[in-house]
């Protein structure tokens, strides 16, 4: 009985061995990694960076009411064009009673007053053309009876002002909103019924109507610090919009702000560019909008893909490997320049013979493994 357990653990422990040098001499059968290569070649580069914004009218006019009121009606609606001097709404005019109570008060303080000088001027008018008075006491009337007169006008101006918004018993100088130039209206924010505010050194006032010239249009947006140095004012600006798939427009820049504000860790700073807006192209006010700018070009120099570079672990330095026979390569240290995220300028270092190695590029699966693993998938899946 013991020397059948012997022979079978001899018998298991052969099969192991045979298993274990068949897996050995499979696993060992794999070609090694083939690596190709790629010469540098003569190419140009564009470093670029893309400031984010948005597309608005380059003066946006704010309409707003000479008077205190209630909207009565709104003639025009958001979108359309209009002149200067089309009529926009009209307000009506709703009296503050204390005010309109001082006033009533000051034109019958007026008409008091003028009414006792009257007297008085018709008395010594008599008396001057008798030759009792002299012309000196009868000017001095004269002038207190036409003051008397002034003031009763004046206060009744005011008083026709408080309670119709004009002094002609017409309110329609200061009722009718109308605009003040050419363009579009962008907003009309306010309703009929809505009560507005005169604009005054205290109030800016109630907002009646904003109107744009949309032909004329600028880009504002926001580039990183690590950026602006490199602008300059009168730098092309290539702008595409959001909202119009395939359009691109031209800009010059024409304002980089001197003052960045931090957000959200990094220093922004806002500039600005002039849009030439083409013919048939209806842009809206508020549109988002990406602004691509050259920071740097070079024409014609020799460069290879940036994914061809490796860089030393300690000193940080780039190099490639450089083929010197059959699957034979060395270490070639190099000088770079600009890159443009695809492409990487060589300043030194390689030749346009050189052949750099592919070094990151994944070996492909082979059939046999890839039927091996999709079976496996299946059967995972059955389960």
């Amino acid at each position: 009985m013991n020397k059948i357990l012997k022979y079978s653990l001899i018998g298991i422990l052969v099969l192991g061995a045979l298993w274990a040098a068949a897996f050995f001499i499979k696993s060992n059968s794999k070609s090694p990694i083939t690596y190709e290569t790629m010469k540098p070649f003569i190419s140009n580069i564009e470093k670029k960076t893309v400031a984010t914004g948005s597309v608005v009218p380059e003066d946006e006019i704010e309409i707003k009411p000479q008077i205190s009121g209630i909207i009565e009606k709104i003639f025009m609606e958001e979108g359309e064009k209009v002149k200067a001097g089309d009529l926009i709404a009209r307000i009506k005019v709703v009296p503050n009673e204390q005010a309109l109570n001082q006033a009533r008060g000051r034109v019958r303080n007026a008409e008091l007053a003028l009414n006792n000088v009257k007297i008085e001027y018709s008395r010594n008018k008599a008396l001057f053309d008798k030759g009792v008075i002299s012309s000196q006491d009868f000017n001095s009337l004269q002038l207190q009876f036409d003051q008397a007169k002034q003031e009763l006008s004046n206060s009744q101006s005011d008083y026709q002002i408080i309670r119709r918004g004009s002094a002609g018993g017409s309110a329609s100088a200061n009722t009718n909103i109308r605009a003040t130039v050419n363009g579009t209206i962008l907003e009309i924010p306010v309703e009929e019924g809505d009560q507005v505010i005169q604009s005054n050194n205290f109030n800016d006032g109630t907002t009646i109507a904003t109107i744009a010239d949309l032909t004329k249009m600028v880009f504002e947006g926001k580039v990183d610090e690590g950026e602006v140095g490199k602008l300059m004012v009168g730098m092309p600006l290539k702008i595409s919009l959001g909202a119009l798939e395939g359009e691109e427009l031209e800009a010059i820049l024409k304002f980089i702000a001197p003052k960045g504000v931090e957000e959200t860790g990094a220093v922004q700073f806002k500039i600005e560019g002039d849009v030439e807006v083409k013919d048939g192209v209806f842009i809206r006010a508020g549109y988002s909008a990406n602004a691509s700018l050259v920071l740097e070009k070079k024409d014609s120099i020799m460069v290879i893909p940036e994914a061809l570079l490796q860089f030393d672990k300690e000193t940080d330095k780039p190099y490639v490997e450089v083929a010197t026979g059959e699957q034979k390569f060395e270490r070639r240290d190099i000088e770079i320049g600009i890159s443009d995220g695809i492409n990487v300028e060589i300043v030194s270092g390689l030749t346009e013979d050189d052949e750099v190695k592919q070094w990151n590029k994944t070996e492909p699966i082979k059939k046999g493994e890839e039927e091996d693993e999709g079976g496996e998938d299946v059967e995972e899946s059955e389960e």
